[in-house]
């Protein structure tokens, strides 16, 4: 539970109704730690869907459906997967915003995002064969990737300013809890069936408080502009000559994602392959994620309460991103299961700090109130175009230039780059 009174609930006369506001039309109300637990347990089972796939069953079905061409097999689904979001995300948060349901703009895609990708989980639990196994994680992305639409704007709409450091430490809790969750799932559910129906599962259940909670804006039908293919596709090209800073902010979020995808992304296959893990690999990989969780959390939420107290964002962004490449560095250099532990230590140091103050950061460079659910759409493409990117870029390193040491050297340097840019945003301490 995050701490704290629930001072914005009731938000209206009645306590049982929704928050009736606008986008746009006035600060967000305060809300206490109710709604806040709630939303963080949302995104918690939104991650676990994601990252139980991810982190160890897609790796596994690759394997046993083409042993010759795992890591191939591995890039081809997760490459169109990390595609279909890349769409998928801002066409979604661009629909919420358009959303005039009296249950909200948001929830009816958090609720519909779920149930689908269960539905999408289930798929791969009994996918026979590649082309099954693709088809299944086009629909968890698809699906869950309205979800995290709607909860990501939901932050901007009911959360103040000065309040989003500490809110997004605690969704920075969630996907690494999510994360180690669901590599725990999919490692002890007993097979690739079991680990794929407990993540559908959990995703499901998670969202249920949330929902019941009922705190979600209503738009107006009247306030709502008449739809136009034309502007509606021309609004997800944000000029970064007219927002600079918007622009510096998604390079630097790019960049360093970019540089953990490729880390978490192979991270199997380098326990496999380069360390020579002594045991199953995957059971490598959660123990990796779980010390990377203990001191990601230690530093998640006082990352984000310090950052608002303080009221500034790009020097934590900044040293969080050097902490990280020194640990993705490691990897490169210390190719032992004892440095693998090191790393993922200091990793969960940078990343904690980096996730909580990241994302109050890119709330505070949006460009347009009403258009939030779009506008971090387009900013959660930097997160999801890595996955695309990552197979492309470490593929050909792996098999023609060194292998895993040069991989994670050149993780390293794409983290640096990001983290350097984060002091070409200038509207923001």
């Amino acid at each position: 539970m995050v701490p704290g009174r629930d001072q914005g609930e009731p938000v209206t006369a009645d306590p049982a109704a929704p928050l009736i506001d606008q986008p746009g039309t006035g600060a967000p109300r305060p809300v206490g730690g109710r709604w806040a637990s709630a939303l963080t347990l949302a995104n918690l089972g939104v991650w676990v869907g994601w990252f139980g796939p991810i982190q160890v069953l897609l790796a596994l079905q690759a394997k046993e459906f083409a042993p010759g061409h795992k890591a191939a097999t591995l890039a081809w689904v997760t490459g169109v997967g990390a595609v279909v979001s890349l769409v998928a995300n801002p066409v979604w948060g661009a629909l919420s915003d358009r959303t005039t349901s009296r249950f909200g703009q948001r929830i009816p895609w958090t609720v519909g995002g779920v149930i689908c990708g269960a539905a999408g989980l289930v798929v791969l639990s009994v996918a026979p064969n590649i082309a099954v196994m693709l088809a299944g994680w086009i629909i968890v992305q698809i699906s869950l990737n309205a979800s995290y639409a709607a909860l990501t704007a939901a932050v901007p709409d009911q959360v103040p300013q000065e309040r989003r450091g500490v809110v997004g430490g605690w969704l920075g809790v969630a996907q690494i809890a999510g994360t180690l969750l669901g590599t725990a799932l999919a490692t002890l559910a007993g097979g690739i069936t079991a680990g794929y129906l407990a993540c559908a599962v959990f995703t499901l259940l998670s969202v249920v408080p949330y929902v019941l909670m009922r705190r979600d804006v209503l738009l107006d039908a009247g306030a709502r502009p008449p739809f136009r293919w034309k502007e509606f596709l021309a609004g997800f090209w944000i000029d970064p000559r007219e927002h600079p800073d918007f622009g510096w902010a998604w390079l630097t979020r790019f960049l360093i994602n970019l540089s953990n995808s490729i880390v978490t992304m192979y991270l199997l296959y380098y326990l496999t392959d380069a360390v020579h893990y002594d045991g199953k690999a995957e059971d490598g990989v959660l123990i990796l994620t779980a010390l990377d969780a203990v001191t990601l959390l230690g530093t998640v939420v006082v990352g984000g309460i310090w950052s608002d107290r303080i009221g500034k964002r790009r020097i934590f962004v900044f040293w969080s991103g050097i902490i990280m490449s020194v640990a993705t560095l490691m990897l490169s250099l210390w190719q032992t299961w004892p440095g693998a532990i090191v790393a993922a230590l200091v990793l969960g140091v940078g990343f904690g700090v980096f996730t909580s103050v990241d994302f109050a950061l890119m709330t505070d460079v949006l460009p347009k109130a009403a258009d939030r659910g779009k506008d971090l759409g387009v900013i959660n493409v930097a997160a999801a175009l890595p996955q695309v990117l990552a197979p492309a870029i470490a593929a050909p390193i792996v098999t023609l230039l060194g292998g895993y040491g040069t991989l994670y050297a050149v993780a390293a340097v794409i983290g640096l780059a990001g983290t350097l840019l984060v002091y070409r945003i200038r509207s923001v301490p």
